[in-house]
């Protein structure tokens, strides 16, 4: 009886397939945890996150428009700078908060790669932004967007932001 061969799934290089990288351009990023541990539901290891986040809109390399930190991984809208490709942000996200969660005592942060959308010119920003923040709620995680305290857009106003 001959053995069948099944193609194995598609892997990080599949995900690369096609991915541009083009300054001034919003993208939302999604990438996922090794092993989809849920660290992120311990508060000071998400704000970990957002910190880095926020340290890459404040070297420039993105304008971040909004965020949201799930359970077991990220969601991310920015506009990519001109210092730095999308691949590489992502490099130094993923870099950057791994060392900072590693002297916390947490190890094997990210699983490889991450997904990429480019957004479109016909596609609305503060669209995109409101059904990313609204993960939570599809997901179950709390009844009201006001109770999760893991996202942020730039759209929020002042009464907001807090």
């Amino acid at each position: 009886m001959s053995q069948q061969r099944f193609p194995k799934p598609p892997g990080q290089s599949a995900l690369r397939k096609g991915r541009v990288s083009i300054p001034g351009r919003a993208y939302v990023i999604t990438t996922v945890t090794k092993d989809r541990r849920p660290l992120f539901t311990d508060f000071i290891l998400a704000r970990v996150l957002i910190s880095n986040l926020r340290g890459l809109h404040k070297t420039g390399a993105v304008d971040s428009l909004a965020f949201v930190v799930m359970p077991d991984h990220l969601h991310w809208l920015f506009t990519l700078g001109e210092t730095l490709d999308l691949a590489e942000v992502v490099r130094r996200l993923k870099g950057s908060s791994a060392r900072a969660l590693q002297r916390l005592g947490v190890s094997s942060v990210w699983q490889p790669g991450y997904y990429d959308h480019g957004i479109r010119d016909d596609e609305d920003l503060r669209a995109a932004a409101r059904y990313l923040v609204a993960n939570p709620l599809r997901a179950g995680l709390v009844e009201s967007l006001g109770d999760y305290p893991l996202w942020d857009a730039v759209w929020l106003d002042s009464s907001l932001d807090s």
